[in-house]
């Protein structure tokens, strides 16, 4: 019985057929396809280590800027309270100082 593509004759003809070059093609193919599911699996396990670690970042970014947060509140309910005293001159000299500090900051890095 002939079978098409297959060649002539019995189950010896199989290699004849083009039968085993298909097989070896499908095998490479299959080879290439797990070398692509091997990388795009270390890729997905290295984002996932990296979303991880910056996801710990933003954590202490955000401790970090609530603890700051609450010393600049404090640092500006002082300075609230001084200026609703009669102390409004003290509040200009160190309003004054502030400054001073400032440009001999600015002077000093211009400097370098």
């Amino acid at each position: 019985m002939r079978r098409a593509g297959l060649g002539e004759g019995g189950p010896g003809n199989y290699v004849t057929s083009g039968y085993s070059v298909y097989e070896e093609e499908n095998e490479h193919l299959q080879e290439g396809l797990r070398a692509k599911v091997t990388a795009l699996k270390s890729l997905s396990i290295d984002i996932g280590t990296e979303v991880k670690y910056q996801n710990k970042m933003l954590d202490d970014m955000d401790t970090d800027f609530d603890s700051t947060g609450g010393l600049l509140g404090a640092t500006i309910g002082r300075v609230k309270q001084l200026s609703r005293g009669s102390q409004t001159k003290l509040l200009c000299y160190m309003l004054l100082f502030c400054l001073f500090v400032f440009f001999v900051l600015y002077w000093f890095i211009k400097l370098r």
